[in-house]
């Protein structure tokens, strides 16, 4: 890998991604009445997606590798304009990486096989009763994407290297736990658990090489209300 830009999107990351996750054992939520769920963790690089404030948008398709993040367009009843991941509830006899697939051929058009499916991290259960499951999948390079604006406001390729800040994770007291709420700054924009802890537990356990938990962080209210 280059020196000066370590996370390239390369098969030298992908067998690392795959060997971080095949040492990890993800924790299963086993609540009863949680309605499940799963978001696909995408892995491509960054190229003329980078459109997110403080945040340069590159003139070039980049190397880099990037996450895929979406804006929920205004228009759903549930958490309108609010960071996430491409996912959605599992359908009946539907697996955890074939909802994730499926979430992400429909909001973003991208159609990736389960050769892909690197591993996935832990269940992070919301206030609102949603077990999420976070799939961890390689999209590689030149990946291309049509947004649905039925549900997608906007696609944003976010460099894994913004998730590696020396400011992040933010941790803030909440009055609703005895944890911390955790948020991943990105550019000049704050993203809030439970998608921020996805992504911590994403540069942790798949980038660094980290067992680290996160499913005792808190949300802010405004996640689930």
């Amino acid at each position: 890998m280059s020196d000066e830009n370590p996370y390239i999107c390369s098969d030298y990351l992908k067998d690392t991604v795959g060997a971080n996750l095949g040492e990890f054992s993800a924790i299963e939520a086993e609540e009863e009445g949680l309605r499940r769920a799963a978001v696909a963790v995408v892995i491509a690089d960054v190229g003329l997606g980078a459109n997110i404030q403080g945040i340069a948008n590159p003139t070039r398709w980049s190397d880099e590798a990037a996450i895929f993040l979406t804006r929920r367009s205004e228009n759903l009843r549930n958490h309108p304009g609010q960071w996430a991941l491409p996912g959605g509830k599992l359908e009946a006899d539907e697996s955890n990486a074939q909802c994730a697939l499926r979430e992400l051929e429909e909001e973003v058009g991208v159609v990736i096989t389960s050769d892909n499916v690197l591993g996935s991290l832990d269940d992070f259960v919301t206030r609102s009763g949603f077990a999420i499951r976070p799939i961890v999948i390689w999209g590689g390079k030149g990946l291309t994407t049509q947004i649905n604006h039925d549900e997608v406001a906007s696609l944003h390729r976010i460099p894994v290297s913004e998730f590696l800040r020396p400011d992040a994770p933010r941790l803030s007291t909440a009055n609703t736990s005895e944890f911390p709420i955790l948020r991943m700054p990105v550019g000049k924009d704050v993203i809030a658990a439970p998608t921020a802890a996805i992504l911590y537990q994403f540069r942790e356990v798949c980038i660094l090489g980290r067992p680290t938990r996160v499913a005792h962080y808190e949300q802010p209210r405004f996640a689930w209300e």
